[in-house]
């Protein structure tokens, strides 16, 4: 992929840092992949299953999936996996394609990379896709880097996150979990009236839809990459009622559960 240009990396819709739900699995499916995938491990413990070989993973565990790659997943639910995945294509002949699986032991610049990729799309940023495609070239340059075993560039980082992007992301994080608007703005430094109005100046929504539609996006992801089935997914993201799942979901989305599986 080095040959690559910027331009010719296709960001598709896939792509998240997120604690898996105690029940997550990511089935195989009957297809293989047919683009690619970049998935790393923040933390937590599971098991990876690549064209038939298991890899245990956790902190510092990344892969590069491939088209016609075979895959599955599960993980431990007393320490779930928390992980980044960014689903993308190419759009040209590509070589020197990064090893399938690494571990990454000096995280730093990978994970800022990560971490910057993702925030771009919490907002509506000015020139996010052109700025993601330059990562995205980064992160894979990186990751050919460590497998030739060459030392990576270390820089300080002065990252100062705004503290409603950060609940943001946490948010996106744990699409699962029943947030209360006082407990975001308390972690936020905020009032909950005044972090409420600046949470919907600055990413465009309510707290509450926002809350909503993140946990309906995770659920569609769940539903067509992971393998999961209408009721699991319900399960894994909170929901009490399947009906109300499926009515919310069609509210958000236009189609029902199982129309999207």
């Amino acid at each position: 992929m080095l040959n690559a240009a910027p331009s010719s990396f296709v960001l598709l819709p896939a792509f998240a840092k997120i604690m898996c739900e105690p029940g997550w699995k990511w089935q195989k499916r009957e297809k293989p992949l047919a683009n690619y995938d970049l998935f790393y491990v923040w933390s937590g413990e599971g098991e990876v299953v690549l064209n038939g070989r298991p890899h245990s993973v956790g902190k510092g565990s990344c892969f590069l999936f491939c088209p016609g790659d075979h895959t599955s997943a599960t993980h431990n639910p007393q320490k779930p996996l928390v992980l980044t995945y960014i689903h993308f294509d190419v759009s040209e002949p590509v070589q020197l394609v990064p090893e399938s699986y690494r571990v990454i032991e000096d995280p730093f610049d990978f994970e800022f990379l990560l971490a910057r990729y993702v925030r771009l799309f919490l907002v509506r940023t000015f020139a996010a896709e052109e700025e993601a495609s330059l990562i995205l070239k980064q992160l894979v340059i990186h990751l050919l880097r460590h497998d030739r075993d060459e030392p990576v560039e270390r820089k300080a980082s002065n990252q100062l996150t705004e503290s409603i992007h950060e609940v943001a992301n946490y948010i996106r994080q744990h699409p699962g979990t029943a947030h209360r608007v006082d407990d975001l703005a308390a972690r936020a430094g905020l009032s909950p009236r005044y972090f409420s109005i600046k949470f919907k100046e600055m990413i465009g929504m309510s707290v509450q839809t926002y809350m909503i539609r993140t946990r309906i996006e995770r659920a569609q992801h769940l539903l067509v990459h992971a393998g999961m089935n209408v009721t699991e997914v319900a399960d894994a993201l909170g929901y009490r009622d399947i009906f109300f799942f499926s009515r919310q979901f069609k509210q958000y989305t236009g189609k029902s559960p199982s129309e999207i599986r």
